[in-house]
């Protein structure tokens, strides 16, 4: 039979980003395939090196557009370690609660995101509907939705709202008690399962061959390898929470984590806002006007633990007002960029858009 060529993206409802998967199919089967990506590219990387310090702040979002705070936390880590800057101990807090809400916001998506491929409306209205919510409380602390520009240089840009405690607390309880409504209309239906159970396998050997971290490693070869635990940052060695695994990465295991995360980020935010003191939330990290601020010379490497697995930035500062060098590790670009080409060959064209979501490809920072 004559092969023809198909495309998921780069608009489309299970495409996470500006990108587009190219498909050659025989029949209903993929045999080849490969990310094509350049759709949004803006050259973040070099574009940083050309800003200053302080005003790469409202650029770093956009390099993943579904948990963009990550960006800031990597960033702002970085230059603190080079700039040798302790953070006031109020600011950490507030940071591993922006960090969790963004977990938690990026979980939703992807969960949501099952149900378009699948026909089940209601999962992905249900869950685009909570992860709304996460964006009322983003946007009573920070003033905005999406792109937050909280997380800075020195800690957070400003101290919580107050009374925003109550709101969180009312939209954890509220989230935790339909977990299971959740676990229903996803993971334990029945008209899913039969799209996510025993196919789009992760297993351990790709896990090794491409260097997936994440979800995706910690549910093949069932080792706890998560940041917060194993390189804690901000005060993540203060609070307890356990690290989901397993050891047969079908699609339905990497959803059925996520579920748990979510649990989880649930639980450490409650003990953030329990353990969190009061007091300063930011220092500046330098003297008089913010645009002429220097950065010692030097380099780092300050990974974070994302929704997706390790996401780091590598920055070199030559001791000027703006970095020498960015370069940013997309915690999806093994899966995305090469798991795409070797391994999604084989799915049939209805699961490719089950095979990006649950892979947890983010094609903004591939595209970086």
């Amino acid at each position: 039979m004559k092969q023809m060529k198909l495309f998921l993206g780069p608009q489309h409802p299970g495409m996470h980003g500006n990108a587009s998967v190219h498909m050659f199919v025989d029949g209903d089967i993929i045999k080849k395939s490969y990310l094509l990506p350049g759709m949004l590219h803006r050259g973040f990387e070099k574009a940083m090196e050309r800003k200053l310090w302080v005003q790469n702040i409202s650029l770093i979002p956009r390099v993943c557009v579904p948990e963009p705070d990550i960006n800031e936390m990597a960033y702002a880590i970085g230059a603190e370690k080079l700039l040798k800057l302790e953070v006031p101990e109020r600011a950490h807090w507030i940071r591993m609660i922006i960090l969790e809400f963004a977990r938690i916001s990026s979980h939703l998506m992807s969960y949501g995101g099952l149900g378009g491929p699948t026909g089940n409306y209601t999962l992905m209205y249900h869950a685009h509907a909570d992860r709304n919510l996460i964006l009322d409380i983003f946007e009573q602390i920070t003033g905005a939705r999406v792109y937050h520009q909280y997380i800075v240089i020195g800690g957070v840009r400003q101290d919580l709202p107050k009374g925003i405690e109550k709101d969180m607390h009312e939209f954890l309880d509220s989230l935790e008690s339909r977990l299971g409504e959740y676990r229903d209309l996803g993971v334990d239906n029945p008209s899913i399962i039969k799209r996510i159970k025993d196919t789009i396998m992760l297993p351990k050997e790709v896990v090794w061959d491409l260097g997936v971290t994440g979800i995706g490693m910690r549910s093949a070869v069932g080792k706890a390898y998560d940041l917060r635990k194993v390189m804690p940052y901000a005060r993540y060695d203060q609070v307890e929470f356990e690290v989901p695994t397993s050891t047969y990465s079908d699609a339905r295991c990497r959803v059925d984590i996520k579920i748990k995360e979510i649990q989880q980020s649930i639980n450490i935010i409650r003990q953030c806002l329990a353990k969190m003191p009061e007091g300063e939330v930011r220092v500046k990290p330098g003297r008089g006007q913010s645009m002429r601020w220097t950065v010692p010379k030097g380099y780092v490497y300050s990974p974070i633990e994302s929704s997706r697995g390790e996401f780091g930035y590598y920055m070199v500062s030559n001791g000027g007002t703006n970095p020498y060098r960015i370069g940013v590790r997309g915690a999806s670009y093994p899966q995305g960029l090469l798991g795409i080409e070797k391994y999604m060959p084989g799915t049939r064209i209805d699961d490719a858009a089950l095979w990006v979501d649950t892979m947890g490809v983010c094609s903004p920072e591939i595209d970086r």
